[in-house]
């Protein structure tokens, strides 16, 4: 037994060793280059309203007050977001601030170091999971081409400060830990609340979560004499942090109020149902003592679940954005790259389709192979149902592929651990030049690159700048250097495209009317309507809420949609030169990116306050 322990601690040791070398890699390799996206979050407009979220509750905002009320019509919009989140960076920024006794400079750091400890925790929990399913052999492997995927594919970047980076920690974790033999009861408690709390902080690990609490249930459903224990312990870490994240992050005058985009009673319920319904029959002998008894149980508590979504949340069976209104959804929700299809991607951008599904792809092949060939043991249930789950769900929108790209890793690990153990008992150049195709294969790295000298030599010219998510963006519009001469004038309210909303509250004290989140209906729709309109349709707006400045960046993707929507429009005339005699330019920055307008006091050529 002491021996066994041994081993498992020098295993541990081992791994967490080629981890931090990975990440120390990684981390030079962005401080090298200046960690640029300090400088430019290159369109991650999350990361940067997160920042500012945490400033807010800083600066004295209520815990439970999710207000953005510098975004948004007059008195602003309640986000969708977690505080859970907030809590870990505020108290970095503080921890921070106080060693270098300046908060821009704290901010900074917690921007450099907290991407760069959620990249080491998640490779780490990726080479665990790997070790318990394809053996020693596949731990180098999976710090390889881990370290590569995680650092390409962009929400570990510095900066990174929204929650996908989090829930994918989180989820890999709870997998890790399910993927023990044996999983003892603490092991399967942290891995129910590692699942829950990465749906607690946001509702895009659910179907990760979800699949994993189903994949538990099946295996205790199949073999109630082995996984007895994980149910019932998984099931109570469920419920246990559920109840938790529903007392410290929803106030009580909120308790009954259903939100089916943030964590709220709904997600509450149905989470502390699961968790304490699994684990209670579990532990009941009536309920766990054969397969046919289990197989009832089971089914009466899915039944009850359902019928409480259906008889009290219905409205959370509806599509994500069935109520959005149709303006926002042509003008802003078809043009989110992360919410494409696979579908779309296939017709407009077909590099990148290499990048993103081809080695969960092939992950999923090596998948149904080892489902044919058998034997099936529980840790393929695991990573197969989370593979499959995360790539569907990229089908229908190419964010899930983050997930389906990072479960990924596990069986290509194994497979390349396969193929090195030929190559040692036969070492021929044919099983050499096999071993070294299927390492290619297996780097995310490599089709990214393929990616992008397929896009170049399909349209033959250097692509647009994206980010490393896909976003198309144009550098100069999102750079912080940008927005220096907006920060210096008085704040007010500002008119922009929704892609600068978040730049605009994160580099300067502005109020801005759009940005690119779904709760923001009316402050979005006023600024469509203030520049596909008129310009005295635009004055008009303009003199109903305040606004004291224009700005606009010709070269901005959604600028450029909206000119082309509405040529004859307030925004398209702007970017033509034609400046209404109610506006007046700020000097010096017609020769920039970012072009700004000052609204001219009452009765000064006419104009609007």
């Amino acid at each position: 037994m002491s021996t066994a322990k041994d081993s498992g601690a020098a295993s541990w040791r081992f791994d967490l060793m080629l981890v931090l070398a990975a990440t120390l890699v990684a981390f030079l390799v962005n401080a090298m280059s200046g960690f640029p996206e300090l400088a430019n979050a290159r369109g991650d407009n999350d990361s940067l309203l997160q920042l500012v979220q945490v400033r807010d509750l800083l600066g004295g905002q209520g815990w439970f007050d999710m207000h953005q009320y510098r975004m948004g019509l007059e008195g602003g919009f309640v986000m969708h977001w977690s505080r859970l989140l907030d809590a870990p960076l505020a108290l970095g920024m503080l921890a921070a601030s106080a060693v270098t006794g300046n908060m821009p400079l704290a901010e900074q750091v917690v921007q450099v170091l907290w991407p760069a400890l959620l990249f080491m925790l998640t490779l780490f929990f990726t080479v665990r999971a790997a070790r318990r399913f394809g053996g020693a052999p596949a731990v180098l492997p999976a710090v390889v081409i881990g370290a590569a995927a995680y650092h390409f594919v962009g929400i570990y970047s510095p900066g990174s400060l929204d929650h996908h980076n989090v829930q994918l920690m989180l989820i890999m974790a709870s997998l890790s830990l399910l993927l023990g033999t044996p999983v003892r009861g603490p092991a399967a408690f942290a891995a129910g609340v590692c699942a829950a709390l990465s749906m607690a902080i946001g509702m895009e690990s659910l179907p990760s979560a979800g699949s994993i609490g189903a994949v538990v249930a099946l295996l205790f459903l199949f073999d109630g004499a082995q996984e007895r224990l994980v149910a019932r312990y998984f099931g109570l870490g469920v419920a246990a942090l559920a109840a938790f994240a529903f007392v410290t992050t929803v106030p009580m005058s909120a308790w009954g109020q259903a939100q089916c985009d943030a964590y709220s009673v709904v997600q509450f319920v149905v989470a502390a149902l699961a968790g304490a319904g699994l684990a209670a029959l579990a532990t009941l002998d009536a309920a766990a003592r054969d397969r046919q008894r289990r197989l009832v149980s089971l089914g009466l508590l899915a039944v009850a679940i359902g019928a409480v979504v259906v008889l009290f949340f219905p409205q959370c069976l509806a599509a994500p954005y069935a109520t959005l209104d149709p303006r926002l959804k042509e003008m802003w929700l078809d043009h989110i790259d992360e919410a494409q299809s696979l579908r779309q991607l296939v017709f407009e951008s077909p590099a990148s389709v290499m990048a993103r599904y081809a080695t969960p792809a092939v992950a999923l092949v090596l998948m149904a192979l080892r489902l044919r060939r058998g034997p099936w043991r529980r840790q393929e249930s695991l990573v197969g149902a989370l593979l499959l789950v995360a790539f569907l769900v990229s089908v229908w929108q190419v964010r899930g592929s983050t997930f389906s790209i990072a479960f990924a890793v596990i069986p290509l690990s194994a497979w390349i651990a396969q193929w090195r153990e030929r190559a040692r008992t036969n070492p021929s150049r044919g099983v050499a030049l096999r071993m070294a195709a299927v390492w290619l294969v297996s780097v995310n790295a490599v089709w990214t690159g393929a990616a992008a000298a397929a896009s170049i030599a399909l349209e033959g010219k250097k692509t647009p700048a994206t980010t490393e998510r896909g976003v198309k963006v144009d550098i100069a519009c999102e750079a912080k250097a940008t927005y220096a001469t907006l920060a210096r004038q008085p704040n007010t309210v500002v008119l922009a495209v929704s892609n600068l909303g978040s730049p605009i509250l994160a580099y300067s004290g502005h109020r801005v009317f759009a940005g690119p989140y779904h709760r923001n209906i009316a402050g979005d729709l006023a600024a469509l309507d203030a520049f596909m309109g008129s310009a005295d349709g635009a004055r008009a707006i303009v003199e109903a809420h305040h606004v004291g400045l224009v700005a606009v960046c010709p070269t901005n993707g959604e600028t450029k949609l909206l000119t082309g929507k509405a040529p004859a429009g307030f925004m398209a005339e702007l970017v033509r030169g034609v400046v209404p005699a109610w506006l007046e330019s700020v000097p010096g920055t017609l020769a920039g990116p970012l072009q700004l307008y000052r609204v001219k006091a009452v009765g000064a050529e006419g104009g609007a306050t």
